[in-house]
């Protein structure tokens, strides 16, 4: 039996990936989306099992402790990990998963999964992921500068993904994703496009 295709997708906190995803998947009936396991508490629009596991640091620990994650990290103060148990027998169903992660994750991952696509997703500008990180009204102003500061670092590691994406334009990106998730092969890869970001990927990484 075919086994289903991994995708790893990250980005910095901001940069619209949640949002993409949701748009990319809507019609791909073959493609799920794996639902991580958090510390982190729920926001007033988040629904625990929809768009986290909610657990405790208790809990969260005994998984670790037993191998249950795929991978796992701490991120702005809180863990996540990726339910092992969970992608397996969806990939063993023949169907595509794709994981919301953030590049240590992803790097966990693609040690494990010889047959993960991954893809990096961009905001056009700093001020850009700024204005998205205000206007999102999650977080207060300190803990926007340090997304702000972590943002940076995440975003050197744009190289290690297959492909990348600059969300300027949603419903371009989210058609792109889209493309990606059908038939990933025929896509550009990172090493061909960066070329044509050379201007954003200095403005971002400055």
């Amino acid at each position: 039996m075919h086994k289903g295709t991994l995708f790893i997708i990250s980005a910095p906190s901001g940069a619209g990936k949640t949002s993409l995803i949701r748009c990319a998947i809507e019609g791909l009936d073959n493609v799920s989306v794996s639902i991580s396991h958090t510390t982190r508490l729920p926001r007033p629009s988040e629904s625990d099992g929809i768009n986290y596991h909610f657990i405790s640091q208790l809990e969260f620990d005994a998984m670790a402790k037993r191998s249950e994650f795929l991978e796992y990290a701490e991120v702005h103060g809180n863990c996540y990990g990726t339910s092992r148990d969970s992608v397996e027998k969806i990939l063993f169903k023949g169907r595509d998963i794709v994981l919301e992660i953030d590049w240590q994750g992803a790097n966990q991952v693609r040690g494990i999964f010889d047959n993960c696509c991954s893809v990096f997703i961009l905001p056009p500008s700093k001020d850009e992921l700024q204005r998205r990180l205000i206007k999102r009204g999650q977080d207060n102003e300190n803990i926007i500068k340090k997304r702000l500061s972590a943002a940076q670092e995440e975003m050197k590691h744009y190289k290690e993904a297959d492909f990348i994406i600059v969300n300027d334009d949603f419903q371009k990106s989210c058609s792109r994703l889209k493309a990606i998730l059908e038939k990933h092969t025929e896509c550009i890869a990172t090493n061909t496009e960066e070329s044509q970001f050379n201007v954003l990927l200095s403005n971002l990484l400055s």
